[in-house]
């Protein structure tokens, strides 16, 4: 600890450094590093206003500062009841993601064994809060990029969730469970190349972020693959980009295997999921 000021004055003082750098939360920021060092929650930061400084804060506010993630620097991402090990190499999930990891558990009340198949599971958030949430499910994650897969390993130790490395646009993949996967969710790469993106979107693996310049690339050519795993009346889940909602219904329709394709809408009200079921 520093004895030289307060925690206070630290916290006023990264705030003020973060939001000359253009974080969007900067106090918030500066309390959840200061939480993390000292091993409590966030809301008892407080009580601890005229404690000294944690040793490890100054270095964590500057890599906060030079805009790393956040996730990055503590190198945990919170993701519903869920603390995911992520780091560079991996998609750091967002909050809006678990919109669709509730949606995809609702869809499972009351199923016996179901199975479920989270594609391009990057840090394996989906599948872990499924695993988590529903009795008896069967659950893999799927993902291309080993780098990505070792952290969703990593967070899938002691679960019994599986994650396997494979491509979600092969049609042969997962073959053994063809036909018979009760939901498929999925926060595949789907940002159209852009350059207005916020810095940390750069921390990503562009790998996991875009999917050419339309966002498309990956969802369309992973509609075959969706369909092959689903068994009849099976739904599926899928995030997309802000500005690609009618597109993604409109791949559904041409593929003409789904039915009861519907928008889903984030807690902000923008359309960010299209939802389906195999015919």
């Amino acid at each position: 600890m520093s004895p030289h000021r307060t925690l206070r004055d630290a916290l006023a003082d990264a705030a003020e450094r973060f939001a000359s750098a253009g974080v969007p939360s900067p106090a918030v920021d500066a309390r959840l590093i200061a939480a993390h060092l000292l091993q409590v929650g966030p809301m008892e930061v407080a009580l601890r206003s005229r404690d000294g400084v944690p040793d490890g804060f100054e270095g964590m506010v500057a890599r906060r500062e030079a805009r790393e993630p956040l996730q990055h620097i503590l190198g945990l991402a919170p993701f519903g009841a869920l603390d995911l090990h992520v780091g560079p190499g991996v998609f750091i999930p967002r909050p809006e993601t678990e919109v669709l990891a509730d949606w995809g558990v609702r869809q499972l009340a009351g199923s016996l064994s179901p199975r479920v198949v989270d594609l391009c599971t990057g840090s394996g958030a989906l599948a872990l809060y499924v695993g988590r949430e529903v009795p008896g499910v069967e659950v893999v994650g799927v993902e291309k990029h080993e780098e990505a897969l070792a952290w969703a390993r990593r967070n899938a130790e002691g679960t019994g969730v599986e994650m396997i490395r494979g491509d979600a646009t092969d049609l042969q993949l997962l073959s053994r469970w063809h036909g018979t996967v009760d939901l498929v969710l999925t926060n595949p790469p789907y940002v159209p190349l852009t350059p207005d993106l916020d810095v940390e979107v750069h921390a990503d693996p562009p790998q996991a972020v875009f999917a050419g310049e339309s966002g498309m690339d990956v969802i369309e050519a992973m509609a075959p693959t969706i369909h092959a795993l689903l068994r009849p009346g099976g739904v599926v889940g899928i995030e997309h980009d802000d500005t690609t909602s009618q597109e993604v219904q409109d791949v559904l329709a041409a593929h003409g295997g789904f039915r009861d394709i519907a928008v889903l809408h984030d807690l902000t009200g923008r359309a960010r999921f299209v939802t389906a079921s195999k015919v």
